[in-house]
């Protein structure tokens, strides 16, 4: 009787401390179900905001329209400055390697095999290719881009090496 009153405490205290464990779980369980609840409620009061503005009809639409042109015409022009400003600083900057004086004395080819790409162009390939393919947002090293650029871009978190082909990498998602 002894060893079955022994076992049985120590079912006990094993029962009790699941209840414990369950309890917790059910408490922690609540709360979420309760922010889940929160969050609901708050997309359906923004649904329904929404919905509102949609229904009600504009006075001036014609106006706002031409507004909205206006301010498109503007911002796109502010982005055609910005990239200009943008590629006449890489061409200050960041010029391509010029050929070593030494490599002409010593009957060298002028000329690399491949004509090597700018950083302006490098970082208009990797944008475009983020923007056109934002679900693989790769492009492929060659040749043509001169390794010291694509090191500073990696070092400075710019870009960023595919994780299985070191040979492909892709701009950092800075606007997600």
């Amino acid at each position: 009787l002894q060893k079955l009153k022994n076992d049985l405490e120590m079912l006990l205290l094993t029962v009790q401390v699941k209840s414990k464990h369950l309890k917790e779980d059910l408490k922690r369980e609540e709360q979420w179900h309760e922010e889940q609840v929160q969050i609901v409620n708050a997309l359906n009061e923004l649904e329904g905001s929404i919905k509102t503005r949609v229904q009600q009809p504009h006075r001036n639409c014609a106006g706002g329209y031409r507004e909205m042109e206006n301010e498109m015409l503007k911002l796109r022009a502010y982005k055609e400055k910005l990239l200009n400003d943008l590629g006449e600083f890489l061409e200050e900057h960041f010029p391509l390697p010029e050929t070593p004086r030494s490599a002409k004395k010593q009957n060298f080819p002028e000329e690399p095999d491949v004509e090597l790409v700018t950083l302006n162009e490098i970082l208009e390939l990797l944008i475009n290719e983020l923007m056109n393919t934002p679900h693989e947002p790769y492009i492929t090293i060659n040749d043509s881009f001169w390794p010291p650029y694509i090191e500073m871009l990696l070092r400075y978190g710019i870009i960023l090496r595919h994780p299985e082909d070191p040979s492909r990498v892709r701009l950092e998602a800075f606007h997600m």
